[in-house]
């Protein structure tokens, strides 16, 4: 995420960072590589002239060069300016209404029948609600396939109107349906175009304007840069909407989009997406994604997304498990799972601060437990629940069936033990300790 920005800018204020003599000079020859590394992102030029003047104003009213460490202060008058192009605060969705009725738009292409399944699933999983995801893209019926597979995936239950070609009535009828059935949110899936046109804009504003949504949200792909912040203005100047949607961020994404759309538009980033499953999507913190940006990571999205995994009464099980040595590779298999349940493998690395950098030539996949889960189910059961029984032989044939080798095997079992003997060290509280940190850090 923005791997390449987030480069350029360490490399502009590396000069800063360090314990060098900090001149006007320099901080200002540093501004200008700051400027640079956000056109290359695909900044607007005013836009990137305007943040780093401000910057400049900010450090020197600051006297950045007299303080103890104006290196330290640099960066940190960089990340407030990144915070504050980005749009400054948190900002929720508006989820009031009787049903709460929210009109996606955007380009064909964007990701916005995706995201669509994405948001009612955050929904009904985060905020229980009962969603009903509304198709309304009569010109291509591949759209409204999409979403039925969509929905049928979240478990969601999806309206369409099979040879209806009135958008307006469809969303119209899809709303009295949703009052008829008990669904308190309804979302409403528009059509795209290759590019912004007349009808389009006429049409999607005829809906706006017949359902009366609490949330119009635009989604854009973060992958086009500029074009998508020139395309956000030609919506906005149509349906005023209410949020913007980032979707691919975990592509090869320049920053362009996410730096300057609010302040083409004034409108904040509500929602990004972060990877094709359904639940890869997160609430957009201005100040969390300005951290990761500078490298720093970002902690408390990580320790969130923990919590979310943490059951209190599978983690007392566990606990008794290794009170007395009866910790499994069944265990180790659930750890494993709730870990790959928190996200892509790449994105939580980006949170953990340092590892970015450190790992940026290190191509880390999805599959990074492939090889581990494969030896695991290639063992007996009796093999798992007691790995102390697995001699020589055992593993010649664990290594066989799982398509690995006795080294990768022995490899595995070095580290469950000393996973076992870590996990043992942390049960006179220090498990419960930790789990309550992570807690108060919500």
């Amino acid at each position: 995420m923005f791997n390449n920005l987030s480069e350029k800018l360490d490399k502009a204020l590396h000069t800063l960072k360090g314990h060098g003599k900090i001149t006007e000079v320099n901080v200002a020859e540093t501004l200008k590589e700051v400027r640079r590394a956000l056109l290359d992102a695909d900044v607007n030029f005013k836009i990137a002239k305007n943040f780093t003047k401000t910057v400049k104003e900010k450090a020197l009213g600051q006297d950045v060069l007299t303080t103890l460490n104006p290196g330290q202060l640099m960066v940190k008058l960089v990340k407030d300016e990144l915070t504050e192009l980005m749009g400054g605060d948190t900002v929720s969705i508006n989820l009031g209404g009787s049903p709460t009725v929210i009109l996606m738009s955007g380009l064909q292409g964007s990701g916005k029948t995706t995201f669509s399944g994405k948001l009612a699933n955050y929904l009904k999983t985060k905020k229980s609600k009962q969603v009903l995801l509304v198709g309304c893209d009569v010109y291509r019926p591949a759209a409204i396939n999409q979403l039925r597979v969509v929905g049928e995936q979240i478990g969601v239950e999806v309206y369409a109107e099979e040879g209806n070609q009135n958008p307006v009535e469809i969303s119209q009828n899809a709303i009295k349906h949703a009052k008829a059935n008990g669904k308190n949110v309804v979302i409403i899936d528009t059509a795209g175009r290759l590019a912004v046109d007349e009808e389009m804009m006429t049409e999607i504003s005829n809906i706006h304007k017949a359902v009366s949504p609490q949330e119009t949200l635009f989604v854009v792909d973060s992958m086009t840069g500029q074009d998508a912040v020139n395309t956000a203005k030609a919506f906005n100047d149509v349906l005023n909407f209410d949020g913007v949607v980032l979707t691919k961020l975990d592509g090869d994404t320049r920053g362009g989009a996410a730096l300057s759309i609010k302040s083409v538009v004034d409108k904040p980033i509500k929602f990004i997406g972060t990877g094709e499953k359904m639940d890869a999507i997160d609430v957009f913190h201005p100040s969390r994604m300005a951290d990761r940006i500078l490298g720093m990571g970002d902690v408390v999205s990580l320790v969130e997304r923990a919590q979310e995994q943490y059951d209190e009464e599978e983690a007392r099980k566990l606990q008794k498990k290794i009170a007395k040595n009866q910790f499994g590779f069944d265990d180790f298999l659930n750890q494993i799972n709730q870990i790959k349940k928190m996200g892509s493998m790449k994105d939580l690395v980006g949170m953990i601060p340092g590892a970015g950098k450190a790992l940026k030539d290190v191509d880390i996949d999805d599959d990074a437990f492939k090889g581990i889960e494969a030896i695991i189910h290639s063992m007996t059961p009796e093999e798992r629940s007691t790995p102390s029984v697995i001699n020589a032989s055992r593993k010649k044939r664990i290594a066989k069936g799982s398509g690995t080798s006795v080294q990768e095997v022995n490899q595995l079992m070095k580290q469950f033990d000393q996973m076992s003997k870590m996990m043992k060290m942390m049960q006179g509280g220090g498990g419960r300790k930790m789990m309550q940190m992570m807690k108060g850090m919500r």
